[in-house]
């Protein structure tokens, strides 16, 4: 026999969640928000999934809304366990991910009088969520017309920015009270406006007025219809695109590699390079040396395109165009007059010369974090979606063409290692493609959390590069001149992942040299019964000399 919660706001919740069609709730333990547990679990329309750890929960909650491109709820008790769930929060409210944060809730007057599990939670995420509401309980006066009201609000919301939006829910015992059928609510009419947009002349005439126009393409998801569009504007050599791998835009005629083009711009440099006109879409990008290169080269206009954000990044916005890209540059195509421009030349000169020390360099490189991700991208399958936890890991995938034959994730909102692991496993749990995570081991261990989860598929896969440190603080100028570096800035030390993996159910794989690693991954992929990790040990080798050299052969 179904049942189903007593308590009106949770039914009035879960009526008007069907309606808009948000049906995946991610539940961690607790007494406080058991209404929710008790009354979801049993909506033949819900699936529900038991997360235990709340940071990791949240996190695998916005892989998978990632994963579906639709919201997807979490629920929690009260207290510290609503507080956890703010890494995830503020990442997905910087890449614009759709959240709906549930946070059960003692009455609002035990707040602050030392009740158990009480905080200070109405508006706790309000710094990084697109909404903080509050329902009333159920003996309050109106209750049912103003949580209708309030929750339509917010879900409507969430949909709207795509990104978190929190309801924190106050409910006094009993929390146990049941039913066992649900009451008849009206239906609601679900509007969904798309925001129309039409380019401006002036802005068709500023573009075909400019000389030297360059395309920056951040963080951003597939998109085939803006891929090809792009490839329009740069079939004549007229518009330099500059991508990177999160970009997940690639063709032959853009610039798929900043930091091997700019990684050493001069002063002398950056006037021969810079653009006139910057165009940027997409979010966070990864580069910090293309971030120094325009903020120095100051263009004259720059026009962000985006439907949430419009950051002044390089300090010259001119032009905040509330439109997909795709829109954009399809309406601007047919006006645009696309003629060779020495622009894109002397880029493309550049491009010879670097992608050719590129090669030679990869020709002659030791076994490393280097070579391991040169490896990685000839190795993983094409159907594989691939996952990138930040520092290291991201950096080095910027180096190879993984978004030729790839889409690539990152979590570049607050770019911190936290979730990434959580983050892979929630989008393996929806996606109809096999996920790799490709990670460094601090990343890994700091979010092991994320592999207790009963949910993730058999044929997801982790790769492990253990450098034994966080390595990244051998290669960014600073902390090795300092006596810190070893214990409190790069964490050296001796753990592997081999206990870890047994015991979450993984099969482990453990090399440390080339050889041994091109045969490892020929089984790798092959299907079993149970997801894998490979854990690749360099921890014995000078992984950040390997890449200063790298770029030193690229001058």
């Amino acid at each position: 026999m179904k049942q189903f919660s007593a308590k009106r706001s949770i039914q009035i919740l879960g009526h008007i969640l069907q309606q808009y069609g948000i049906n995946k709730m991610v539940i961690s333990p607790g007494s406080r928000n058991a209404p929710l547990a008790i009354h979801f679990s049993d909506l033949d329309s819900f699936e529900c999934f038991s997360v235990v750890d709340e940071r990791s929960a949240a996190f695998t909650a916005m892989g998978m809304a990632k994963s579906l491109k639709k919201p997807v709820a979490i629920s929690c008790t009260s207290g510290s366990a609503a507080a956890n769930y703010y890494p995830a929060v503020t990442e997905a409210f910087y890449q614009n991910v759709p959240l709906l944060i549930l946070t059960a809730d003692r009455p609002r007057d035990f707040v602050d009088i030392f009740d158990g599990q009480t905080i200070r939670q109405k508006n706790l995420f309000q710094q990084h969520s697109y909404g903080d509401f509050e329902l009333l309980e159920d003996e309050t006066e109106n209750a049912e017309e103003e949580n209708f009201k309030t929750i339509k609000t917010a879900i409507e919301l969430c949909i709207e920015k795509q990104g978190p939006v929190h309801i924190n829910i106050p409910l006094s015992e009993p929390l146990y009270g049941l039913v066992y059928e649900m009451p008849v609510f009206p239906e609601i009419e679900v509007i969904k406006q798309e925001k129309k947009y039409e380019i401006p002349s002036q802005l068709i005439s500023e573009f075909n007025q400019s000389k030297r126009i360059l395309i920056l393409a951040g963080t951003h998801d597939k998109n085939p219809e803006l891929e090809s569009i792009l490839s329009q504007f740069v079939k004549n050599h007229s518009v330099v695109v500059l991508t990177e791998a999160n970009s997940n835009l690639y063709h032959e005629k853009f610039f798929n590699h900043v930091d091997r083009y700019v990684f050493n711009f001069n002063e002398e440099d950056i006037r021969t390079f810079a653009p006139d006109l910057l165009i940027t879409i997409g979010q966070n990008v990864v580069s910090k040396k293309v971030k120094e290169f325009l903020r120095k080269a100051k263009p004259s206009k720059h026009w962000h395109i985006d439907q949430h954000w419009f950051p002044n990044t390089y300090y010259a916005l001119t032009e905040k165009i509330n439109a997909k890209p795709e829109i954009f540059f399809g309406q601007l195509l047919p006006f645009s007059k696309l003629e060779p421009q020495a622009y894109y030349n002397l880029w493309d000169v550049l491009r010879d010369k670097r992608d050719a020390k590129h090669d030679a360099y990869c020709s002659t490189i030791r076994f490393s974090d280097f070579k391991i991700f040169e490896i990685l991208e000839q190795k993983i399958p094409q159907n594989y979606h691939v996952h990138v936890s930040n520092s290291s890991a991201i950096r080095y995938t910027e180096l190879f063409p993984f978004s030729k034959n790839h889409h690539i994730f990152c979590n570049r909102g607050t770019s911190g290692i936290d979730g990434s692991t959580s983050t892979a496993m929630g989008y393996a749990m929806m996606s109809e493609n096999p996920v790799i995570l490709v990670t460094g081991e601090l990343s890994f261990l700091y979010d092991v959390n994320g592999l207790w989860n009963q949910y993730i598929p058999p044929y997801t896969r982790i790769i492990v590069v253990n450098n034994g440190e966080g390595n990244i603080f051998r290669i960014i100028p600073g902390p090795s001149s300092t006596n810190a570096v070893d214990e409190f800035i790069a964490t050296k030390h001796h753990k592997t992942c081999e206990h870890i993996a047994k015991h979450f159910g993984f099969s482990y794989f453990k090399v440390d040299e080339e050889e041994t690693l091109l045969r490892t991954l020929d089984n790798f992929f092959k299907p079993e019964e149970k997801p894998k990790i490979l854990e690749i040990n360099t921890s014995e080798i000078q992984n950040a000399d390997v890449l200063k050299e790298y770029f030193n052969a690229l001058k």
